[in-house]
């Protein structure tokens, strides 16, 4: 009889959001009288812009004219794309790129999720504590992880960000080889200086490391102080792979479109005493794997680079990070813990004394129908939060404040 892959047996049995959807659900047949408003999963509300909107139906009619019709494209992505995207997120910001280290996919957590089959089996991995569960669970799959207790997985490296550390992961005492980091984090919505974030590509050079670096809400970076990318750091190509997202930064969450940054300048070794570059084996990999991202979706994605696409993208994160900064005070009202939601859209709440993260996500959802995130379940040292966040509609929030002013 033919036999499963064990590694997908050791996985917890509920996804985190899955689990959230489920209670969600529960509530909402026994309550269906009550609008239920999510401050939980990081969907976005506000429509597409305008000016992406306009490059959807252009590119549609390309596809219906001979002329311009696309079958097939390429699958790293269509050079219009590559190129803009090498211009305006990195040579605008000093970084030398070349469109051929840009890969453009249809989600990074696509990309995140499968970037871990370059590496060895037997690799190290370390991810923070809290932690966004798809790099924990990719590895698992892949069997890194070893053997789940209840809390963590006994072949994982974890490096805990706690308030006791503000947020900042502390260098791990076991050498890895992998190492996993989010910023603005999801999910406490914290940042790394550019002085922290340094200290890491250091350390990765010093010690052989790949960081596989998730900044996929670096467009909400408003402190001139943090990084927008890690190559804007001194040997960061070296180190790095760079993770970004359309879906946050211009509502693509339905579109789906991102892209992987590969150096040609980062290389691993080999196994037999030599080295190998990444971007061939990435290359080579979604060749074989990938077709390719939708022209239509690369036209619309090239749309928010024009300059009325760019203010259009931008007046709606302005939005997101109003709603931000409102709940940010809400909940301190509350005489609650606040971090986050100044240079990303997630806030991060200390739940009150005496109750867990789930406990205090039954009673947010019971008593006034609002949905948040528990910390819980994302890791170990997400315990005792809950993680809230600003993708609402501007009235919606409104509405979610007042609910959780009455919980006070």
């Amino acid at each position: 009889m033919t036999s499963v892959n064990s590694n997908f047996l050791k996985l917890q049995s509920n996804y985190l959001f899955a689990e959230i959807a489920r209670k969600v659900a529960s509530f909402k047949e026994a309550n269906p009288e009550k609008r239920v408003i999510s401050l939980g999963i990081g969907d976005v509300t506000r429509p597409l812009a305008p000016a992406v909107v306009a490059a959807l139906h252009k590119a549609a009619d390309d596809m219906g004219d001979a002329a311009t019709f696309h079958g097939y494209g390429p699958e790293q992505g269509y050079a219009f794309l590559r190129e803009i995207i090498a211009e305006h997120d990195y040579k605008a910001r000093g970084v030398d790129l070349s469109p051929d280290e840009v890969f453009v996919s249809d989600g990074a957590k696509s990309d995140v999720g499968n970037f871990q089959e370059l590496f060895a089996a037997d690799s190290i991995v370390a991810v923070t504590d809290p932690v966004y569960p798809v790099y924990v669970d990719s590895n698992a799959m892949a069997g890194r992880s070893g053997e789940f207790d209840g809390k963590q997985w006994n072949r994982l490296v974890y490096l805990p960000c706690l308030k006791e550390n503000d947020f900042v992961p502390d260098f791990p005492k076991t050498r890895p080889d992998i190492i996993y980091l989010c910023y603005p984090n999801n999910p406490t919505g914290t940042v790394l200086s550019r002085q922290a974030l340094q200290g890491w590509v250091d350390y990765a050079r010093r010690e052989g490391c790949v960081i596989l670096y998730d900044s996929a809400y670096e467009a909400y970076i408003t402190d001139i102080s943090v990084p927008h990318s890690i190559y804007e750091l001194e040997g960061a190509q070296e180190v790095a792979v760079e993770f970004r997202s359309f879906s946050k930064t211009a509502g693509f969450t339905g579109l789906r479109c991102a892209y992987t940054v590969v150096p040609k300048a980062l290389q691993v070794s080999d196994g037999k005493g030599g080295k190998v570059a990444l971007n061939g084996l990435w290359n080579r990999r979604q060749c074989t794997k990938y077709n390719g991202c939708p022209y239509i979706v690369q036209r619309a994605a090239a749309a928010t680079y024009s300059p009325e696409g760019r203010a259009q993208v931008m007046d709606v994160i302005h939005g997101y990070q109003r709603n931000a900064e409102s709940l940010r005070k809400a909940v301190t009202g509350m005489g609650l813990s606040v971090y986050g939601g100044v240079n990303a859209p997630y806030i991060w709440v200390s739940v009150p004394d005496g109750m867990t993260s789930w406990g205090f996500f039954d009673h947010v959802l019971n008593n006034t129908a609002l949905v948040c995130t528990p910390g819980a379940g994302f890791g170990a040292s997400g315990e005792g939060y809950v993680r809230l966040t600003a993708f609402g509609s501007p009235a919606d929030t409104e509405e979610a404040i007042k609910r959780l002013a009455s919980l006070s």
